[in-house]
């Protein structure tokens, strides 16, 4: 009697939880803001790639030039010469850094463009879990070894309605 009691008592809990899927990927898919803010961090990282990549080119014509020169040259012109194509390299280097970098203007800009899409997301998903009592919440899309979820359980349509999207 007592075991039956003991398996019973421990059985309520695990009944009580319960789970739901999701897939962020098809849900980012289908919001415009979404595919609007990928777009423009795109065309931005464009643009300040091709500004890395001209003062690159500079310093590279700075040094085939040395190259070509260096016979004529001074020592001190050398050495000037030498120095230029240095911060040239350092300039663009620095540039790279400051737009790619971990905390560069590209780290922020996404910043600014995603974190609202996905706090809005995070917040109507915890609304929905909330609502139907789900413990836990899974991302099907992740790389977390889901081989199998059933559809009565992904609740990604629902949270596209809930936003506003079909």
């Amino acid at each position: 009697m007592i075991i039956i009691a003991c398996a019973w008592i421990l059985a309520i809990p695990a009944q009580a939880q319960k789970y739901a899927l999701l897939d962020m990927e098809y849900i980012l898919k289908n919001i415009p803001a979404y595919e609007r803010a990928n777009e423009q961090l795109s065309q931005i990282s464009k643009k300040w790639q091709a500004e890395v990549e001209a003062v690159n080119n500079e310093a590279a014509t700075l040094y085939k030039n040395y190259q070509n020169e260096v016979v004529f040259l001074s020592q001190e012109q050398k050495k000037a010469r030498q120095e230029a194509i240095m911060n040239k390299e350092l300039e663009a280097s620095e540039l790279k850094k400051k737009y790619f970098g971990p905390e560069g203007e590209l780290f922020k800009k996404r910043q600014a463009l995603m974190t609202p899409i996905q706090d809005e997301i995070y917040n109507t998903v915890k609304e929905i879990s909330e609502l139907r009592g789900y413990s836990l919440v899974i991302d099907r899309s992740s790389d977390n070894g889901i081989i199998y979820g059933s559809p009565k359980v992904d609740i990604s349509n629902e949270v596209l309605q809930k936003l506003g999207y079909q």
